[in-house]
C-alpha cells in the first residue's frame, strides 16, 4: 500500500505540476497577446510619426524656399530704395543749385544802378541776371497796371 500510495502521491503532484503549468500557459498566452496588441499599436504609432516627419520635413523645405524668396525680394527692394534715396539726393542737391542761383539772380535784380553788382561765380550768370532782371520789371509794370 505504501508503494500504491507513494505513486498514487507522486502522480498527484505530477497532475498538480501540470495544472500549474497549464495555468502559468494561459497566462503567457495572455500576457503574449496584449503584448501583440501592443506592438501593433506601436507599429501605427511609428507609422504616424514618419508620416508627421515627412510633411513637417515638407514643410520646412517650403519654408526655406518661402524665406528664400523673400530675402531676395527684401535685397532687391532694398537696392531700389537706394536708387530712389540716390536719385533724391542728387536731386536736392541739384535743386539747391537752382535756388542759389535764383536767390543770386534776385539779388543782383534788387541792386541799385549805381551800386556795382559782385563779380558773377559762372561767366554766364550775368546774362541770366539781366533776363531775371527784365523779367521783374515786366512783373512789375504788369503789377502797376493792374494797381491803377
Amino acid at each position: 500500500m505504501s508503494s500504491l500510495s507513494l505513486g498514487f502521491i507522486v502522480e498527484g503532484f505530477v497532475t498538480l505540476l501540470l495544472i500549474l503549468t497549464i495555468g502559468y500557459c494561459i497566462v503567457l498566452n495572455r500576457r503574449l497577446k496584449r503584448l501583440h496588441a501592443d506592438e501593433e499599436v506601436l507599429k501605427a504609432t511609428i507609422s504616424e510619426l514618419l508620416t508627421a516627419t515627412e510633411i513637417a520635413e515638407r514643410a520646412i523645405h517650403g519654408l526655406k524656399e518661402t524665406a528664400g524668396e523673400c530675402d531676395r525680394s527684401l535685397i532687391q527692394r532694398l537696392a531700389e530704395a537706394e536708387r530712389v534715396s540716390a536719385e533724391i539726393d542728387s536731386r536736392l542737391v541739384a535743386g539747391e543749385a537752382v535756388l542759389k542761383r535764383i536767390a543770386e539772380i534776385a539779388e543782383a535784380a534788387a541792386m541799385p544802378a549805381d551800386r556795382t553788382a559782385p563779380k558773377p561765380q559762372r561767366p554766364d550768370l550775368r546774362s541770366q541776371a539781366s533776363a531775371a532782371a527784365a523779367r521783374l520789371k515786366q512783373m512789375r509794370d504788369g503789377a502797376e497796371e493792374q494797381a491803377a
